[in-house]
C-alpha cells in the first residue's frame, strides 16, 4: 500500500507540510453539486493557483465517472488529474470503473477508492474490497457509526489494510459524531498505525455553532491539532472543543516537520465541498 507521505508530498514553497494535500475536491457532492463541467474546470485551475499545494484530489463517484472522463476529453490535463472514486453503485461497480480509467490514463489517474462498509464490517466484504481495488490504490472505507460497535468496525477496517473514514457532519445532527466520538476514532487510528480520511461538516477551520442549523461544526484546524496531541499523548477532547482560533493556529505552526508528518500519517486528507472556505480560513489564520 502507498503510503500517507507518498500521496500528500510536500507542496510547493510556502505551503507547509501540515497542509500540504490535505484537501479533496468534493465540488460535485452536496451541498455543493456543482456541475460536473465547472467543478472539473474549478479544480484543474486550483491546481495552478497560489495555494495548489493545498489541494488534494478530486473525488468522483463511480455513476458518473463518464462524465468526468468526457469533460476531460474536451480539454486534456497536464499532469492526469488525480481521482478518489466514491463507491456510489457499491462494490460490485469499483472493477469497471477502474478498468474505465486505466484505458484514460492519460487524462485521470485513480489514487484512492471510497466505500461506504457493509453494516457489519464483514471480514469477507473487506476481502472482496482488497481484490477488487489494485495494490497501489488507497482504500477507504467508512464504517457506520451509531452501532455499538461501531469502533469495532473502524478497527476491522485498519487492519485489512484500509484507511478508516469519519464522516463529521451533515444535514442532519445524527450526522455529526460528538467530541468523545471523535476523539476515541482518533485515539483507535493512531493505536492501530493507519491513517484516516475525514468527510462532510469541516467546513470551516475552527469549530462554528451555526445559528441557521442550530449544528455545531467541527473544525479542520481543530482535528489537525487534535490528531498532533493523539500523537504527543496530550489533551485530544479539548484541542477537539477548542474555540480559540488564534491558540489552535499558534500550536499548529509550532509543529516542526517531523511532527506535521507524524500528524499527517494519522489525519491524512479530508473531502470539502469548497476548496476556497478552508483556504480562506487558514490564510486568515496566518499559516497559509
Amino acid at each position: 500500500m502507498s503510503t500517507v507521505l507518498d500521496l500528500h508530498a510536500p507542496g510547493p514553497r510556502g505551503v507547509p507540510p501540515l497542509l500540504a494535500r490535505l484537501v479533496d475536491d468534493a465540488a460535485v457532492f452536496p451541498p455543493a453539486q456543482v456541475a460536473m463541467a465547472d467543478a472539473v474546470a474549478a479544480h484543474i485551475a486550483s491546481r495552478e493557483g497560489p495555494h495548489a499545494g493545498v489541494v488534494g484530489f478530486f473525488l468522483c463517484p463511480v455513476s458518473r465517472l463518464g462524465e468526468l472522463v468526457t469533460e476531460l476529453r474536451a480539454a486534456p490535463p497536464d499532469p492526469p488529474m488525480s481521482v478518489s472514486l466514491v463507491a456510489d453503485t457499491g462494490l460490485g461497480g469499483l472493477p469497471k470503473a477502474i478498468s474505465t480509467a486505466q484505458d484514460n490514463s492519460t487524462l485521470l489517474g485513480v489514487r484512492m477508492v471510497e466505500v461506504p462498509a457493509s453494516s457489519d464490517v464483514d471480514a469477507t466484504w473487506l476481502v472482496q474490497l482488497t481484490e477488487f481495488v489494485p495494490d497501489d490504490v488507497v482504500r477507504v472505507v467508512e464504517p457506520r457509526r451509531g452501532h455499538p460497535d461501531w469502533l469495532d468496525g473502524v478497527r476491522r477496517v485498519a487492519e485489512a489494510g484500509c484507511w478508516p473514514k469519519l464522516r463529521c457532519g451533515g444535514a442532519a445532527i445524527e450526522s455529526f459524531p460528538s467530541v468523545d466520538e471523535v476523539a476515541d476514532f482518533l485515539a483507535l487510528t493512531y493505536r492501530v498505525g493507519r491513517s484516516f480520511k475525514a468527510t462532510a461538516g469541516l467546513h470551516h477551520a475552527v469549530r462554528t455553532h451555526d445559528e441557521a442549523t442550530g449544528l455545531t461544526h467541527h473544525g479542520l484546524l481543530n482535528m489537525l491539532v487534535a490528531a498532533a496531541r493523539a500523537v504527543s499523548g496530550s489533551d485530544v477532547r479539548a484541542a477537539l472543543l477548542s474555540t480559540d482560533a488564534a491558540g489552535l493556529a499558534a500550536e499548529a505552526a509550532a509543529l516542526d516537520e517531523p511532527a506535521a508528518h507524524a500528524v499527517r500519517e494519522v489525519f491524512a486528507c479530508y473531502g470539502s465541498a469548497s476548496l476556497d472556505d478552508p483556504v480562506a480560513d487558514l490564510v486568515g489564520l496566518g499559516l497559509l
